[in-house]
């Protein structure tokens, strides 16, 4: 009987789990489209500051790492107004969220390019 109540458990938590990966999931593909639209998109072309721009700074939007920071700074602002991840509002899920966004967007812009996943030797 113990065990049967201990399998109901599992199944409940594992659901959970499920929903908080898928969560983080979308945190991520959001983080690296929004993040991939602002530094390579035509579309800001003629907005987009070159990276020499006011004293250094537009290298952050020349960046995939750098940019890829704020934009997770932005998902985590936005994320009350959402149902596809929530975040509590404290400055240090704020910072992590940005380390978040910067990490897999840095990786997923290394791992794939426009004609697929890149492969070097």
């Amino acid at each position: 009987m113990l065990r049967r109540v201990r399998c109901v458990r599992v199944t409940i938590t594992t659901h959970y789990a499920i929903a908080i990966r898928m969560e983080l999931l979308y945190f991520i593909l959001a983080a690296y489209g929004m993040t991939f639209i602002i530094v390579h998109g035509s579309i800001f072309n003629k907005v987009r500051p070159p990276p020499d721009a006011w004293g250094g700074l537009g290298k952050v939007f020349n960046c995939c790492l750098c940019m890829g920071f704020w934009v997770g700074v932005f998902l985590w602002g936005v994320s009350p107004y959402t149902e596809l991840f929530n975040f509590d509002c404290t400055l240090v899920t704020a910072f992590i969220c940005g380390c978040i966004g910067a990490g897999t967007s840095y990786l997923i812009n290394m791992m794939v390019d426009d004609y697929g996943i890149r492969l070097s030797h």
